[in-house]
């Protein structure tokens, strides 16, 4: 499974020498223990730092960002949820992302990006600068606050206020983006992408816009590695936006496969909510073919058609309602790769998934609930069936007055 594009593609292969942690390795920062599969700790190598040296770096970053936010970089939880609803399998494994830094896993992301700043001794005072609708924004501030970074977050008019409450209290210059008349594609990230233009370093999770942000990103898929080598599932059900999430999540098992951690992948789901599904759009426009490489390049070369802006995107699960689906081929990707597939959840069922899993003990807003709307959805489709072992990711915490 290690077909790849000789381009980027929203993909990120592993580096050459790059080494699994032992499997006594009792690390709980996965920035540590993973570090010699990170691209980053390998440009640190061949500039000469020595392995202490990034360790130290990950350290101090890892404790100003508790002074910062109370949290700090750690392997997130997993369980199982056994015979919670008809609507489900008998059997789901879950991977808690609520309490990560920032409330979900796009710190992940971001973490990685401040670390190849700091291995690249990029200006201090450049200014960082994201697109995001909460989270993503939320997990910027948190890491751009702890080092003393400057950075620029362009959020929608309808951002959660209390999104921007805490934005303000880390800090961040906020940019509210309004649609411009005649204007097409997602303000937000117009706004970003004339900010990037204008000198600021792109700071977000979209790999189209910085292609390292797969790389802190892998970290989900190799903790969830972990999870699954003993207790093996059918299916990876994964709520997909801007599509970073899937595609670092899927390099991240793929690479467990390729170092002996994992015997099979599980099949990968993208879900998207019926509001807004542009990727599904795109996939189901998309020919049968005889290798991953073609479909990705037919893709790419058919864009324009394929992957169009959605109109008016409207769903419970606000943090994936992206126009687009940035990371596109990435997620067409790993989910060729995998044997997976895409699913479009009613919001029918996506309500559903918000209410039932705070019920069950994970606090998650909608968008974090949103792949177990995906698995209900593939349950009614029958696409999979009462006895198929399923994984979720459970990836933002609810905010609520």
């Amino acid at each position: 499974m290690s077909e790849s594009d000789e381009e980027n593609n929203s993909w990120l292969d592993t580096p050459v020498g790059a080494i699994w942690p032992k499997a006594n390795d009792s690390e709980e920062n996965p920035f540590i223990k993973w570090r010699r599969m990170l691209l980053s700790w390998h440009r640190a190598m061949q500039a000469g730092w020595s392995d202490g040296d990034y360790v130290a770096l990950v350290d101090e970053v890892n404790q100003q960002i508790e002074k910062t936010s109370g949290n700090m970089f750690h392997i997130t939880p997993t369980g199982t949820w056994e015979n919670v609803s008809s609507k489900l399998p008998a059997s789901i494994l879950w991977k808690d992302e609520t309490g990560n830094v920032g409330g979900s896993h796009k710190a992940r992301h971001l973490m990685g990006l401040l670390l190849h700043l700091a291995v690249d001794a990029v200006n201090e005072e450049k200014r960082l600068a994201i697109s995001s609708c909460g989270n993503a924004a939320l997990g910027a501030a948190t890491v751009a606050k702890a080092v003393g970074r400057p950075i620029d977050v362009f959020i929608p008019i309808w951002a959660n206020p209390l999104v921007v409450k805490e934005l303000r209290e880390l800090n961040a210059d906020i940019h509210v983006c309004e649609r411009r008349e005649g204007e097409i594609g997602d303000p937000c990230m117009l706004r970003f992408q004339e900010a990037v233009a204008n000198g600021g370093l792109p700071f977000g999770v979209q790999a189209i816009e910085n292609p390292l942000a797969l790389d802190g990103g892998r970290t989900i898929g190799w903790e969830l590695a972990l999870a699954i080598r003993d207790n093996p599932v059918d299916d990876l059900v994964i709520q997909v936006g801007g599509g970073a999430l899937l595609t670092s999540c899927a390099i991240g098992l793929i690479e467990a496969s390729d170092f002996g951690v994992l015997q099979t992948i599980p099949k990968i789901w993208a879900v998207q909510a019926e509001g807004c599904a542009p990727f599904h759009r795109a996939w189901e426009g998309i020919p049968e073919m005889h290798s991953v490489n073609e479909i990705v390049s037919f893709a790419k070369a058919n864009e324009v058609g394929l992957m169009k802006p959605w109109e008016n995107p409207t769903s419970l699960a606000t943090g994936i309602l992206d126009d687009v689906t940035y990371d596109w081929l990435g997620v067409i990707r790993a989910l060729h790769l995998s044997n997976g597939g895409s699913v479009v959840s009613p919001e029918k069922h996506i309500i559903h998934a918000s209410e039932l899993v705070p019920e069950l003990g994970v606090i998650a807003e909608p968008t974090g609930s949103a792949s177990v709307a995906g698995v209900m959805t593939l349950m009614e489709k029958e696409i999979i069936n009462s006895n198929h072992k399923v994984a979720v990711l459970i990836t933002g915490k609810s905010r609520k007055e």
